[in-house]
């Protein structure tokens, strides 16, 4: 880690490197990246101002990995489980175009709450994504989607050595490697525990539920599973 810059300033600087990438995407699927969008001056203060407030610091801390930003999520906002009206909560900065509350990130700022807080929390754990970013493609009916990196495999094996190389360059920000968590228990952890096999990137990897999954199917149960996420993350 280089001594000389906060953990804040080395979010930025990886995120602003995302730009330099570039892939032969199969047909009908591409990437999205706020940071080099339409609204990216926005999204860069807005980002900037998030980052500052709560990793302004050289602490280490343990990651937890998502799978692939959202369109109207994080692939808006440029932080990752953090949706447009939470970031302007947080920053007064307004990113226009989306407004959304999404499930998923309510689900996580209750368990963020639980926790004691976002200070709290955020001065524990950093969070992004497996693929840091985010992809859409086109379905049977020509509208727009979320596409994970793990739904077509030709396109899993072009961005495989991003994402290695993307895990490898956020491990060097100062991060505790001796456990990581990972939201999506199914391919998102199937893939992550692989590739962790081979480059040895953290101790252990704990699978949790992701949360579309819990407030979709298991909403009665959600009190259960911010348990279950707050034993895991107490560990």
């Amino acid at each position: 880690m280089n001594k000389k810059m906060t953990f804040a300033e080395q979010i930025m600087r990886f995120n602003s490197k995302l730009s330099d990438e570039s892939f032969d995407l199969p047909a009908g699927v591409k990437v999205m990246n706020p940071y080099n969008g339409a609204q990216k001056d926005q999204v860069i203060k807005a980002a900037s101002a998030f980052y500052q407030k709560y990793y302004n610091d050289t602490n280490p801390r343990r990651m937890i990995l998502g799978s692939t930003p959202a369109r109207r999520g994080s692939s808006a906002t440029g932080v990752p489980f953090v949706e447009a009206g939470h970031l302007f909560n947080e920053t007064g900065i307004y990113i226009d175009k989306f407004y959304i509350n999404q499930p998923s990130s309510g689900f996580i700022y209750d368990v963020i709450r639980e926790y004691g807080g976002f200070r709290k929390f955020y001065t524990d754990f950093y969070m992004n994504f497996v693929c840091p970013l985010g992809l859409s493609r086109i379905n049977s009916n020509g509208s727009e989607v979320n596409c994970n990196y793990y739904e077509i495999h030709r396109l899993q094996e072009i961005l495989k050595p991003f994402i290695i190389r993307s895990i490898r360059s956020q491990i060097e920000f100062g991060i505790d490697t001796s456990v990581c968590y990972c939201i999506g228990s199914g391919k998102n952890f199937d893939f992550l525990t692989k590739i962790n096999a081979e480059h040895k990137f953290f101790d252990n990897i704990i699978p949790l539920e992701h949360p579309r999954f819990i407030m979709q199917y298991n909403s009665k149960q959600k009190d259960q599973f911010i348990e279950k996420y707050i034993k895991a993350l107490c560990i």
